[in-house]
């Protein structure tokens, strides 16, 4: 809504002196066509200068079409560099993404392959190591035991694996353990049985002492050297003197008095003394079985058997008896009741190692 202020109004002038009538008309028609000339010269500047407006907004025009052709060019082949770099990045993605699977796979199957040889190498070790055990059992002897356990350590030494080093320090524990461990010599026991078993046959029974004087008799003949006049003796004397000599003994032994600690020795019938024997000898070998097992007291209670037999049924005066009897003792005092060493130690971090952690 437009709005009109009132205007105060002009004061009344006296009107014009008439002015004459041919000079004025002639001065208005003057000024007018200068008026219409100057109008028509300022339309002729206008549509001029609105005529070079309009080229040069037409160029302007022009020109900004071209170069909006030019931008949407640009924008396309923009456009088209980000689809074709995109693809490449999609390219380059896929390839990096194989590259790092063939690179993991490569690395399981790098680590597979150390651990199958660390498997394989826990394993003949650990079967290395039953096997001396078994050997070490059967023999008495703690040598296959120390032999394996160095040659673990050098093979796991030349393994140079870390997850090993629990292992390695498993097998020295073990190894001194058994450096300062102490067995019986199974080797020489049954060496010992052997020959107590070789020597039975050898033995005198105590029923046969009737025997032993005319044997030392003869002995003692052979040993000692003859008289310096035995040679001067005739023969036929010579001969009666050994005949006398028999026949005295002989009735010596017809009426004998001895103290008999043990009855049952001196009523043994002969044809008994073989299975008596025999007997002994197979104690001594059940004793030698039981050394083989592992088993000393039952090998130790099969000697005290054999040192109650050999005692009862056999001459104690014989050297060889008694040789016998030491040999038993000594054998029954050699018998330890030591166990052989448990590789505890090394099993447990063998069981480890294989499982891994």
């Amino acid at each position: 809504m437009s709005t009109e202020t009132a205007l105060p109004a002009p004061p009344e002038t006296p009107p014009p002196a008439p002015a004459p009538a041919g000079g004025g008309g002639r001065i208005a028609l003057t000024l007018l066509g200068i008026v219409a000339a100057a109008g028509l010269a300022g339309s002729l500047l206008l549509w001029q200068r609105l005529s070079s407006i309009q080229e040069q907004l037409a160029r302007q025009t022009a020109d900004s079409g071209a170069q909006a052709i030019e931008a949407r060019t640009m924008a396309r082949e923009a456009q088209d560099l980000a689809r074709e770099t995109s693809a490449r990045l999609a390219v380059t993605e896929a390839r990096v993404g194989e590259v790092a699977l063939q690179r993991g796979q490569l690395e399981e199957l790098m680590q597979s392959l150390s651990r199958t040889r660390d498997e394989n190498l826990v394993v003949d070790v650990e079967a290395g190591l039953r096997l001396a055990q078994q050997q070490s059992q059967l023999t008495g002897s703690l040598q296959p035991l120390v032999a394996a356990l160095k040659s673990a350590g050098q093979r796991i030494d030349r393994a140079a694996q870390p997850r090993l080093a629990p292992l390695q320090r498993a097998i020295s524990h073990d190894l001194e353990r058994l450096e300062r461990a102490a067995v019986t010599d199974t080797a020489g026991l049954l060496g010992r049985l052997d020959e107590l078993v070789r020597q039975v046959d050898e033995l005198p029974l105590l029923n046969a002492v009737a025997q032993a004087p005319a044997m030392r008799r003869k002995a003692a003949a052979a040993q000692t050297p003859p008289a310096p006049g035995a040679a001067d003796v005739p023969r036929w004397q010579a001969a009666l003197r050994n005949a006398w000599d028999a026949v005295a003994d002989e009735a010596r032994g017809l009426v004998r008095v001895s103290r008999i600690d043990q009855p049952d020795a001196v009523l043994l019938a002969p044809d008994q003394a073989f299975f008596l024997r025999e007997n002994l000898k197979l104690k001594l070998l059940n004793a030698r079985l039981a050394v083989l097992a592992r088993r000393m007291d039952s090998a130790r209670a099969d000697l005290a058997s054999a040192s109650g037999a050999l005692a009862k049924y056999f001459d104690p005066a014989s050297r060889r008896t008694q040789s016998a009897a030491d040999a038993l003792q000594q054998l029954q005092v050699h018998m330890k009741t030591a166990e052989m060493p448990q590789l505890d130690d090394t099993f447990a971090a063998l069981a480890t190692a294989a499982a891994g952690r």
